[in-house]
This record gives C-alpha cells, structure tokens and sequence, in this order.
C-alpha cells in the first residue's frame, strides 16, 4: 500500500511538471526554478519506495514468529522414542513406544532420591495437566530413572503415581539406561557424598515433548511454568 501511494505521488509530480511548462511566462520557463526541486522530490519519493519495498520483500523472507514456548526441534536426528521400548514401568509391563501412538508424550530422566529438580518437574507436569483439562488424558508423561541400582519398581510406583496416577515411571539395568541416556543427549553422573543417601546425581534437566505420531518437536527447558507447557501442548494435541 505504501508503495503505491508513493507511485501515486510521483506520477502527480510528473503532472504538476508539465503543467508548470505550459503556464509559463514569454520569455522564461516558470519551470526553470522548479524542475530541480521536482526532481529532487522525485528522486526522494523514489528511494522512500525502492526502501519500503526492499523492507516488505525481507519481511516476507522471514522465518514466522516462534508458536512455541518451549525451543521448537522438529526433525532432530535423536531422542526417539523407540530407544526406550524395552524398558520396564512401575507396574512391571514392557514399554512399547507404539502403545503411545495417538497421545501427546512429554519424556523426562531424572531419580527418586533427587532433591528439587525431579519433584518440581513432576509436580508442574500435574498442574499442566490439570490445566488442559479434559485433552490431558491425551497426554503420558514418562520419568526415565537415571539410578537403576536404588529406583526398583516397587519405588518407581510410589513415587511416580502420587503426583498423578496417570504418569508411568521407567527403569532398565545400568548399561540400558546409559545407552538411552547418550540416545536422548541426556547427561548424568554421580556425585558421591552430597546426601545422606551416599551420593546424588547431577542429569540433564530438560524435558522433551512428542506429537501424536511420536515425532519428537519440543524441548521443555527447567523452570517453564505449568502454563507454557499447557498452551504448547494443547498446540500439539491440535495437530500445530
């Protein structure tokens, strides 16, 4: 719009010049004092409009605006959730990633004995879920333990369920759970002496969310509220 109404100008200067021609006086052009301050406002008018043009063109080239709160990783080559079919639940059922098919999954590694990251975690997953609502049975949230040798499932089922019944806890043996961890670019290492427990586990703090067709798109940093994960996951569930 802006472009065409600089055209429209211009072309009213090109007119208000020809006319300036024709009513001159005998003897002098009246355009003689005219013509450069036209041209200068036609050459003005015309790099207004050859800016407004070029800014409208990038504008247009721009990657749209970001849809999500959590960081966007649609088509990342890792974290699959297949890597974890295999492993056990609280329950003592085989994980099958297929079974997830038709749901929204949000994944996260961390332990029972952990001090603040894992229980927060936890316990905003269960406000978000409460905040979507009826669509939150569409959602399976999975805790992945990163400390197979004192998360039996016994302690898994006590653990996991009490924020919401809903959520599945996973465990597999030392060596599975490592591999999955370097599938999922998941860190984490022992930290002896930290807790009364004997020792603690630094881990990656991150959470990753999955579509209904189990591709993996989001990474849920720690510290997002219930309500961001909420909206991204109701864009999900929406197919976004």
């Amino acid at each position: 719009m802006f472009v065409k109404i600089v055209i429209v100008l211009l072309l009213l200067i090109v007119a208000a010049s020809l006319l300036v021609q024709r009513t001159g006086t005998p003897g002098k052009p009246a355009s003689s004092n005219l013509r450069p301050l036209m041209i200068r406002m036609a050459l003005v008018l015309l790099a207004i409009a050859a800016g407004a043009a070029l800014v409208h063109f990038l504008s247009g080239c721009a990657p749209p605006g970001k849809s999500f709160h959590a960081q966007d990783i649609t088509g990342a080559d890792y974290a699959r959730l297949d890597r974890l079919d295999g492993f056990t639940d609280h329950r003592g059922s085989r994980l099958a990633s297929a079974d997830f098919r038709g749901k929204a999954v949000v994944l996260f590694f961390g332990y029972t004995q952990c001090p603040d990251i894992c229980p927060t975690t936890l316990a905003t997953m269960k406000e978000a879920m409460r905040l979507l609502g009826p669509d939150g049975e569409r959602v399976q949230v999975l805790f992945v333990t990163v400390d197979p040798e004192r998360d039996t499932q016994q302690l898994l089922a006590e653990y996991v369920p009490w924020f919401d019944p809903r959520f599945i806890g996973l465990r597999a043996d030392p060596a599975a759970t490592r591999a999955a961890a370097q599938a999922f670019k998941v860190f984490y290492a022992k930290a002896p002496g930290e807790t009364a427990l004997g020792y603690g586990i630094d881990h990656t703090a991150d959470s990753y969310a999955y579509d209904l067709q189990g591709r993996l798109r989001l990474k849920i940093a720690h510290g997002a509220t219930a309500q961001q994960i909420a909206e991204d996951m109701s864009k999900l569930l929406a197919g976004q």
